[in-house]
């Protein structure tokens, strides 16, 4: 069951974006290979918050940019334009929140425009169409919207959805945990993954709302929503590129779920496990840009990323490895140009650079680690 909210929030964004170096002696565009990439931190420790650098794909060399103060930012998103950069700020209390950012593309800074709280606590998610940004709060249960401004800042909350029920792992699942918020590859939908119940919302995207005419953006989709194994823990949840499969993966079954996807329905055709150990861990599930392999990071016991052959005609994927890595594999990003994968060890305090071997998707460690406190999110803008 869920209940839809009206309410009133603060927020915050951030923006940052890809930026092409110019070469100083003719004024021409060089770097063609260099992104902005962003990362977010728990800020327990020593990390200030969000920071930023400059990435070679090609190389793998990275650059310290900036660093911009917030209150753990757990995960972020940039527009599509690469002008904003909206983050959480993943708090167990009334003191969550979405934060907005500009950025600059030159010198890679990031300025506070405003901060909206999410009146669901310990948000996780956050994502945008470039007219609403919608966040998935863990603790709250709950899904929160807020219309994006002229000036990228954040109105207040539109709209909070709050779940209920429960699933059969009563430790881990004895109420609603969201934890996932996806747009569908046509756009019309959007999905949100629920820990705590087993259960894929569906909800109705209305593309043309936005701050000005005040449309609602979501509504309850048809079915309500996608029930998976008892017990499996929704996480995470990405499409294929070519909008026909999307995959699943559970944190507490550690199974990765195989749909056929079309026009806003979910079939599962295949569980595979990701996580062979029972650790209870699994987090984060990211496909190579050409289609071709899909990889499913574990911790908790035996940390790394389980690596999948993808059959392009049914969808169906084939273990064919696995990468050990640092402490706690959460987040994870692959570079647009497929050759290098990047993994957020949050408890070895680094980001680890794995090359990608493109024909037969396994990784090797290239040694040239980004040593940071707590990194859990990474985000490259173009």
């Amino acid at each position: 069951m869920v209940k839809e909210i009206i309410g009133i929030c603060t927020l915050g964004i951030l923006a940052t974006s890809c930026q092409l170096k110019k070469d100083n002696k003719n004024g021409s565009t060089a770097g063609v290979n260099e992104l902005t990439m962003l990362v977010g931190t728990y800020t327990s420790g020593s990390s200030k918050g969000i920071y930023s650098f400059r990435f070679n794909m090609q190389t793998g060399e990275s650059d310290s940019l900036s660093e911009v103060n917030v209150n753990n930012p757990s995960y972020l998103t940039p527009s599509e334009d690469g002008k904003f950069v909206y983050a959480v700020s993943e708090e167990s209390n009334e003191t969550a929140a979405v934060n907005a950012f500009a950025l600059d593309k030159e010198k890679g800074t990031l300025r506070l425009l405003n901060s909206q709280k999410t009146m669901g606590a310990d948000p996780c998610y956050v994502i945008t169409n470039g007219k609403n940004v919608v966040t998935a709060n863990y603790s709250g249960g709950s899904i929160s919207v807020f219309p994006i401004k002229e000036d990228g800042s954040l109105a207040t909350a539109s709209s909070v959805f709050t779940f209920e029920g429960h699933g059969v792992d009563l430790k881990r699942q004895a109420t609603p945990h969201l934890h996932c918020v996806r747009f569908t590859p046509d756009g019309k939908y959007l999905f949100a993954d629920d820990l705590g119940t087993d259960e894929i919302h569906k909800f109705n995207v209305n593309a043309t709302a936005n701050f000005k005419n005040k449309e609602s953006f979501l509504s309850m989709g048809s079915p309500l929503s996608f029930k998976v194994e008892p017990g499996s823990g929704p996480r995470h949840l990405t499409f294929a590129p070519n909008g026909k499969f999307a995959y699943l993966i559970n944190e507490l079954s550690g199974k990765v779920i195989a749909f056929q996807y079309a026009d806003g329905q979910l079939k599962e055709i295949q569980s595979i496990a990701a996580d062979t150990v029972n650790a209870q861990g699994s987090a984060d599930i990211h496909i190579s840009p050409d289609g071709k392999f899909l990889y499913a990071s574990n911790r908790l016991k035996a940390d790394g990323i389980a690596i999948f052959k993808i059959n392009k005609e049914d969808g169906k994927l084939s273990k064919i490895g696995y990468q050990l890595t640092g402490t706690h594999p959460r987040n994870f990003i692959i570079t647009p140009n497929g050759k290098f994968l990047l993994v957020a060890c949050r408890d070895s305090n680094v980001i680890q650079l794995f090359e990608r071997d493109q024909e037969s998707g396994l990784l090797e460690d290239t040694k040239q680690d980004i040593k940071l406190d707590k990194p859990v999110c990474i985000k490259f803008v173009q």
